[in-house]
């Protein structure tokens, strides 16, 4: 692991040593060995392949949500995708597989339950015995609080007449491609350059607008769906300590102040 470490990022390293105590603890369990040797492992990882987590400014994200929602009609599925993204931090494949009995329109609220599998091309239920996926699954599914903005942008949607949110007249929902296109298309409309930047990246960008004004990492946590607060601050480190050093210069002024 020291070895693999040298030349890996951190989160590449974390997501490999969990991969083998997992296969090592089944081992034991299944009595084919009966030492843990991945006790004790003090992970190391490359610093200068470690990438930050890339996030729009407070500014730029109006920005953005201003440009996607000029001139937007039913047919643009992409944009109302981006503007969920931006207003909710939901995972990608849980966007593509939102249903209007999904939303309660009355209470404000969203009902998270299931996503889509990339690799298998098929919904992936949370709640579901599916081994792979299931400690991921249970944490995930969760209720989360919206507003009325989002509400009214995402109620547009109905003259589609599908049971699913992002599903065009034609049937077809937009590829990750297809709404990376249309997310740089308007990134670079509104001269916001940032190289590398996706769909998932606003994600990060739900977190960074959370986390600057105020929102408890608690609350962050559960509302992404991670299976514990851990998880959420090695994921925002980076951001977190921009956040500390913001903190930092405000307690030095508030004790400039005395």
């Amino acid at each position: 692991m020291n070895t693999y470490g040298k030349e890996h990022a951190k989160d590449t390293v974390y997501k490999t040593n969990g991969t083998i105590r997992s296969c090592v603890k089944d081992a034991m369990g299944e009595g084919i060995i009966k030492i843990n040797f991945t006790n004790r492992i003090n992970l190391i990882w490359n610093d200068e392949r470690t990438r930050k987590i890339d996030y729009l400014s407070f500014k730029e994200v109006q920005k953005l949500k201003n440009s996607l929602l000029d001139g937007i009609k039913p047919s643009y599925i992409s944009r109302y995708m981006l503007l969920t993204i931006i207003y909710t931090g939901m995972r990608p494949g849980e966007i593509r597989v939102l249903t209007w009995h999904d939303i309660d329109f009355k209470n404000h609220t969203i009902n998270i339950s299931k996503s889509w599998d990339y690799d298998n091309q098929k919904i992936i239920n949370y709640d579901s015995d599916d081994i792979n996926k299931a400690t991921k699954n249970r944490s995930s599914t969760r209720i989360i609080k919206v507003d009325q903005k989002l509400l009214n942008i995402l109620s547009q949607l109905r003259p589609n007449h599908h049971e699913r949110l992002f599903i065009g007249k034609d049937g077809s929902i937009p590829t990750s491609n297809a709404v990376n296109k249309v997310l740089r298309k308007q990134l670079a409309k509104n001269k916001i350059n940032k190289d590398g930047f996706h769909f998932h990246s606003l994600r990060h960008t739900h977190v960074a607008v959370l986390l600057f004004k105020g929102v408890d990492l608690y609350s962050i946590s559960k509302r992404l769906g991670h299976s514990n607060m851990s998880t959420t601050a090695n994921t925002y480190a980076y951001m977190l300590d921009e956040l500390k050093q913001q903190s930092d210069k405000q307690i030095v002024n508030i004790l400039d102040e005395l």
